[in-house]
């Protein structure tokens, strides 16, 4: 394939996917979606081999999760707050649902355990998978994934609710 339909393929196929991982780290649906835009402009100018999907998806993966960090540590980040943001904390109170507030208590993790939920859970990798992602030892990954279950379980405890004693189980 050569760029163009490496990038397009690429963009078809797992788009929607980097477009959730991108949200789950940042929180913003504006923000994701430039970094979607991003993600993809670098695998069109940056020639890239793969050895098949997988490998494609973990790359995408890797490199928007490298992004939303650049973004987390950017100046224009840390010093604003987007519209999104805005409206969603004075409404969260009205609207504030399950799914909605355990992504939140995960994206309150500290990154390095969020990250491996995230992959975990969400996109469904192994272990042996999200070491060689995030480029860690599986034994680190495993205790990464471990502590962060239960930090999130200990953030959940603190909180009283039905739905949270289902999660709590599951974890």
């Amino acid at each position: 394939m050569n760029n163009d339909s490496t990038a397009l393929h690429a963009f078809k196929k797992y788009g929607n996917t980097v477009l959730r991982a991108a949200f789950a780290f940042c929180g913003s649906y504006a923000e994701s979606e430039d970094i979607v835009q991003d993600v993809f402009l670098s695998l069109h100018t940056s020639p890239q081999s793969f050895n098949d999907d997988e490998h494609m998806k973990a790359w995408l993966l890797r490199v928007t999760i490298n992004k939303c960090k650049n973004l987390k540590r950017s100046f224009r980040f840390s010093r604003t707050c987007s519209l999104d943001e805005l409206e969603q904390s004075e409404a969260i109170e009205e609207t504030k649902t399950d799914g909605r507030e355990l992504r939140n208590q995960i994206a309150s993790l500290p990154k390095k355990y969020a990250e491996v939920i995230f992959l975990h859970y969400y996109e469904g990798y192994s272990i042996k998978e999200i070491a060689q992602i995030t480029e860690k030892n599986e034994n680190t990954v495993g205790s990464l994934l471990r502590r962060g279950r239960e930090k999130l379980k200990a953030e959940l405890e603190k909180e009283d609710g039905s739905c949270r004693e289902t999660i709590i189980k599951t974890l």
